[in-house]
């Protein structure tokens, strides 16, 4: 007998950065309507730059167990903003967060959500995987820094987790520099040179990049990955990429482009323009 057991649908929604209005409207469209038990993986910087970051927490803390989330490095600054240990910049928009009534129990749930998630063959991280390695150990070095977060003292591993050094994977690697190179790879991470080491100061998509000893982290040579479908954000200029093993999803909502929504199984794409142009 067979098992009747249906898998759940999943959509992978890129980065929102406080969109809002995009991603309301986005939950209402007749593909996601069609399935209200669909998971919805989010992938990374659910927050900052647009203008309704406190909603937009709290409408996919309202998911409940539908909604998979892994952070981002926006998502990680508003942790360190709140900690003390980082100010505000001009451009932040997480202030109404902060001064909220439940900032509280908003930050202790953005401290359990992951910085790499994986099912239904198919890795979620914010940036990238360095090349080294492999979804078990992307998984295991990602569940480092989940677990430091999650601890009473995660205001102190935070403390330490901003710099560009180092800026290549070695396992002898110990303490608040192989957190950093973890967060760095999985939050941070687009251009990387030919021996896998990450450059931090490139944003521009491959095509417009000058330099040309500087690679897209998924192009390094031997990358363990390779075969594994990866989701991921953070790159806007790089935009909408569907690739039979690569989904990058980051196309620039917040900066008057659109929030885009794939369906795994079929590779549906739904996308929402945005009207709330960050300035």
């Amino acid at each position: 007998m067979q098992n009747s057991t249906k898998k759940p649908t999943i959509w992978a929604i890129g980065d929102i950065q406080g969109c809002c209005d995009a991603l309301d409207e986005l939950l209402m469209t007749p593909e996601l309507q069609e399935d209200p038990n669909a998971q919805l993986w989010f992938a990374g910087d659910l927050i900052n730059r647009g203008p309704n970051s406190l909603r937009t927490l709290r409408t996919i803390m309202a998911l409940g167990s539908r909604a998979k989330c892994v952070l981002g490095n926006h998502d990680l600054h508003l942790l360190a903003v709140y900690a003390g240990i980082r100010r505000e910049n001009k451009s932040d928009t997480i202030d109404e967060i902060l001064l909220a009534p439940d900032a509280e129990e908003i930050i202790n749930w953005l401290r359990q959500q992951p910085l790499a998630y994986y099912d239904a063959d198919h890795l979620m991280v914010h940036a990238g995987v360095i090349a080294k390695w492999d979804v078990k150990k992307t998984l295991e070095l990602a569940e480092e820094v989940s677990s430091a977060l999650r601890s009473k003292n995660w205001q102190k591993y935070l403390a330490k987790m901003y710099g560009n050094e180092p800026n290549r994977w070695k396992e002898s690697l110990t303490g608040s520099k192989r957190r950093r190179v973890i967060i760095n790879a999985l939050t941070r991470m687009r251009m990387c040179f030919p021996d896998g080491s990450m450059e931090f100061g490139s944003k521009e998509a491959p095509a417009l990049n000058k330099s040309s000893n500087l690679i897209p982290w998924f192009e390094v040579p031997g990358r363990k990955t390779e075969k594994t479908t990866i989701i991921f954000g953070h790159w806007s200029t790089l935009g909408l990429l569907v690739r039979k093993h690569l989904l990058s999803l980051d196309t620039g909502c917040v900066w008057g482009g659109k929030l885009s929504a794939i369906r795994l199984h079929d590779r549906k794409l739904v996308q929402i323009e945005c009207k709330s142009r960050t300035k």
